[in-house]
């Protein structure tokens, strides 16, 4: 009898356990932060004081560019930008960088985007200028930099160099990060519209451009190439440690 009763208590204390363990998982779960909704990512692009933009990136970090010539993997590398680092790592999270136009390709030089696909939200964007940063490394065939007028002007566009543009580097243009794969799908974006879409008038139309963004490049530049989405390539996960081989 002593040992039947000693058996209970022992089964009873195991169901506790598992109940409890089950309880703190799930608690663990609830507690975990979920991603973001649509209509969540769209308030977030229309407020800049969100928490959202305050992140830093990682020292590195990746994101897949699903575009309509294929995928691109892009690095981002905080130590050689970090401001801009930061800036596009935010951006992309947000999804600033879905659908919209490589709207200015120029062969065997750059690859440019990074005017949003709502207006509003580009305008939101577009004066939220960012500190300079300095160049530390070159502007070498696959790397990403932010478009300028000078260092210390940059927002939300930024280019692909598609050759190896070092001249680049004595007028402050900082890279942030470079392809590391997919760089056939960037080599063969459009360029047949040149500088035209972004031209000052009479060649272009920069009042409808940044007023209508997306629908006004579609109805003029219908051979543009855009941008898919824009989607954070997550770290992975630490494995179980090595067997040492010792019991």
């Amino acid at each position: 009898m002593i040992s039947l009763m000693h058996a209970r208590r022992v089964g009873l204390v195991v169901l506790l356990g598992l109940a409890s363990a089950r309880s703190s998982a799930g608690a663990q779960a609830s507690s975990s932060p979920r991603a973001p909704t649509a209509a969540q990512l769209r308030a977030i692009l229309r407020n800049p004081a969100h928490p959202h933009w305050k992140a830093k990136a990682p020292d590195t970090v990746q994101f897949d560019m699903e575009t309509s010539k294929g995928t691109m993997t892009v690095e981002l590398i905080r130590a050689w930008a970090p401001h801009g680092v930061d800036r596009f790592y935010n951006l992309a999270r947000a999804g600033f960088y879905d659908d919209q136009r490589f709207y200015r390709v120029i062969l065997r030089f750059i690859a440019q985007f990074g005017i949003a696909a709502n207006p509003l939200v580009n305008n939101t964007w577009g004066s939220r200028k960012l500190p300079v940063d300095s160049v530390r490394t070159s502007n070498t065939r696959g790397t990403i930099t932010f478009a300028q007028y000078n260092p210390g002007n940059r927002t939300t566009n930024v280019f692909i160099n598609l050759s190896d543009n070092a001249a680049l580097d004595t007028l402050g243009f900082a890279p942030i990060g470079r392809v590391i794969g997919g760089m056939e799908a960037a080599d063969s974006l459009h360029f047949g519209y040149g500088e035209l879409p972004s031209s000052p008038a009479p060649l272009g139309n920069p009042k409808r451009l940044y007023a209508e963004t997306n629908k006004f490049l579609d109805a003029e530049y219908p051979k543009l190439d855009r941008i898919l989405r824009v989607v954070l390539r997550e770290a992975p996960k630490p494995g179980p440690a090595p067997a040492t081989g010792r019991p």
